[in-house]
């Protein structure tokens, strides 16, 4: 798959049915040696309450990607077990 092949695709988590965001307002970590897709960084959805604070992002590790769809990117983030990570900038 070409990574202009997944620009546009919403991402939804399995777990709860949440929509996290779109490819293309994101970045991805790619692997320096392999190549390979290690996760994909969310913004956070910015309102006029947080343009004045703390901007998070969220980090989606590829091993939580399920299936990649026509329009969509399944993933599986369950909090509770630490998968879902915030973090300022």
């Amino acid at each position: 798959m070409l990574l202009s092949e997944l620009v546009g695709k919403e991402i939804v988590n399995i777990y709860n049915g949440v929509r996290l965001g779109v490819v293309g307002e994101s970045d991805l970590v790619i692997d320096d040696h392999s190549g390979e897709i290690e996760s994909i960084i969310l913004p956070s959805k910015g309102n006029m309450i947080n343009f004045w604070t703390e901007k998070s992002q969220l980090i989606i590790p590829w091993h939580a990607v399920k299936k990649i769809g026509s329009q969509v990117i399944i993933v599986e983030l369950d909090d509770s077990h630490g998968v879902m990570h915030r973090y300022s900038v």
